[in-house]
């Protein structure tokens, strides 16, 4: 039984680690040795196999009760359970260690086996209850100390507003950033960009100088939905409207002739600061989050959130270091979705000679083509 007992403990140790905790693997550990040590020693003395030269057990058992004593001193700083439950280890290990001595009474033996069978027991039906319903169902007891801790008082405040996406709040906050002419980092269904309303073409330049981004490279537009592409009435071919159905929302950004019809969308002030003088790439991102900003601000100047030539960003922590310092906000949404931008395809002139793949990202540019294609063809 008590074998069987240092296997179960071994299991809980693993459990543990497993768990990050610590303390609780480590302390499970050591009960595992030793009751695995104490059953061997019992099995010894048991069939007389090397009876009366235990002096090595005996010494283990020194050696674990320092151990534990040390798990005492950090077990005071968890709860009352686990303190317990290494108190009683510690008297048990005193067990081992008058037993090694041929000196241990049955009474006391058995009755700190008990002590720490009714322990192990509750705590073990605690620790799952109280883990299953998410709340104290089962009480553990408080820390008899703990050790005060600084770290959040210490801790450098991030450089700029950091809201979390899946708050109301946090949206709102970039939203009111954003529609005053702020610049923020945010999540898109690829990697993080750099956001501005295209209401506020200061806004616009200032993104340029933030990537120190040379200015011949445009910047495209978000949109929400194709939807409000069909309101501005852009002079678009059924075959590029079709493509487009097909390619929205997603990681594909087609690039478009420009127009005053750009004006309708809402992009207003900041007509000349996104694409060139005659084109425009335009995108309806598959993350919801974002989609519900857009709703909020109207068409975002959209932009890889990195310094240029450095590689993407594919959280907000890798925003908030490289750039928070000159951001006004970042919607902090945790892994992005992809680990490159997304695939930029030129739809100029896709009535006389196709589509062209500028730059290929998160779609394969043969799965574009084959879209293409299968529009083409129907």
């Amino acid at each position: 039984l008590i074998l069987i007992g240092g296997f179960v403990q071994l299991l809980a140790g693993f459990l543990a680690f497993r768990k990050y905790d610590h303390l609780g693997g480590a302390a499970f550990l050591t009960f595992s040795a030793l009751w695995s040590s104490y059953g061997t020693t019992r099995i010894i003395h048991l069939v007389n196999i090397g009876a009366g030269n235990s002096e090595g057990f005996t010494a283990g058992s020194i050696a674990f009760l320092v151990l534990n004593a040390f798990l005492i001193i950090l077990a005071s700083s968890f709860n009352v359970v686990l303190l317990c439950m290494t108190l009683t280890m510690e008297l048990l290990t005193i067990c081992f260690l008058l037993f090694t001595l041929e000196n241990l009474p049955l009474p006391f033996e058995i009755v700190m086996l008990s002590v720490f069978s009714i322990i192990c027991f509750y705590g073990a039906t605690a620790s799952l209850a109280n883990s299953m319903f998410g709340k104290d169902l089962m009480m553990m007891g408080p820390a008899l100390f703990t050790a005060e801790s600084s770290k959040k008082d210490t801790e450098d405040p991030p450089p700029c507003i950091c809201p979390k996406s899946h708050c109301t709040s946090g949206l709102r906050t970039i939203a009111d950033l954003l529609n005053t002419g702020a610049v923020c980092g945010v999540p898109t269904d690829t990697v993080y960009a750099l956001a501005a309303s295209c209401k506020h073409p200061q806004a616009i330049e200032k993104v340029y100088r933030i990537k120190d981004r040379p200015q011949e490279k445009p910047i495209c537009i978000f949109i929400s939905n194709l939807d409000q592409l069909r309101a501005a009435a852009p002079p678009i071919s059924p075959l590029l409207w079709e493509f487009m159905e097909n390619v929205y929302p997603g990681g594909i950004g087609c690039i478009i002739k420009k127009g005053e019809w750009l004006k309708k969308l809402g992009v207003g002030a900041g007509y000349s600061r996104v694409g060139t003088q005659d084109s425009i790439m335009i995108r309806v991102p598959d993350l919801t989050v974002l989609v519900h900003l857009i709703d909020m601000t109207g068409p975002l100047a959209i932009t890889s959130a990195n310094p240029s030539g450095e590689v993407d960003s594919t959280h907000h922590d890798m925003v908030i270091s490289r750039l928070g310092h000159k951001l006004e906000g970042v919607l902090c949404d945790g892994e992005s979705d992809e680990v490159v931008a997304s695939t930029v395809v030129n739809c100029t002139k896709i009535d006389e000679s196709g589509i062209t793949i500028v730059r290929e990202g998160c779609i394969p540019a043969g799965k574009v083509m084959q879209i293409f294609e299968r529009v083409k063809n129907r």
